[in-house]
């Protein structure tokens, strides 16, 4: 990847065009709770989204791969896709950008109070 792709986001584009096409290929009900698991995700994603796209291929892959063994999507995630998205990017340590901006907050006012 040089410089401009990453600076424009062409690499993260043609990353997340395989991950549509590999997403068309699963079962309808397969691809609705791939919808239903980006929607959640992205709520935790850094200001590029970068920080999500291994955590997006690995359960693209855990889909597939339960598709081609006849799982149904419950069996899978459960009912709970939120919280099967929220113990996903808990283990990857995905911070939103609000995470990030209240640990610098409370530095800064750590700092000025000289603690």
């Amino acid at each position: 990847m040089n410089f401009w792709e990453k600076i424009t986001g062409n690499d993260m584009t043609k990353e997340f065009k395989t991950f549509e096409s590999r997403a068309q290929n699963l079962p309808t009900d397969y691809q609705a709770a791939w919808e239903k698991i980006k929607a959640n995700l992205w709520q935790h994603s850094d200001f590029t989204g970068r920080n999500l796209m291994p955590i997006l291929d690995g359960v693209l892959g855990l889909l597939e791969e339960t598709a081609v063994d006849g799982q149904s999507v419950q069996e899978v995630l459960g009912d709970d896709i939120k919280g099967f998205c929220l113990a996903l990017v808990g283990e990857e340590g995905a911070k939103s950008f609000r995470d990030k901006w209240r640990k610098q907050l409370n530095n800064n006012i750590t700092k000025r109070l000289g603690k």
